[in-house]
């Protein structure tokens, strides 16, 4: 099964980091990745760019309508993401457990719902 596990930080405590430790997060996050591609269960994820480069889109009666930022304004904000395949809820808890900014924030984990063609 497809999981995508998205990682929340609060960009306060990132900017916060030293050249060196932010150097460090980031070098954990690719080992990280390149570990779970090695065992079969890394199928995709970036890393985003930060919320004030953000925009929030929305149609209403056929109109778009575009706001500066994401959507809601939350203490963590939405840092990237991991698309992982596991065999279950369990497998993909123990596994998003390694993705270094866990420590920093957050994993909220979600079952990735295929959509089937007509």
């Amino acid at each position: 099964m497809k999981y995508l596990c998205l990682v929340y930080y609060d960009e306060n405590v990132i900017n916060a980091m030293s050249p060196q430790e932010w150097e460090s997060l980031n070098k954990e996050c690719i080992a990280c990745g390149d570990n779970l591609r090695s065992t079969g269960h890394f199928l995709g994820g970036n890393a985003l760019q930060p919320v004030n480069t953000a925009a929030t889109l929305r149609v209403r009666d056929g109109r778009p309508h575009v706001t500066d930022g994401p959507f809601a304004e939350t203490k963590e904000q939405l840092a990237g993401f991991y698309l992982l395949e596991a065999e279950n809820l369990d497998q993909v808890i123990q596994l998003a457990g390694k993705i270094p900014p866990a420590r920093l924030g957050s994993i909220e984990i979600r079952p990735i719902r295929e959509l089937q063609p007509d």
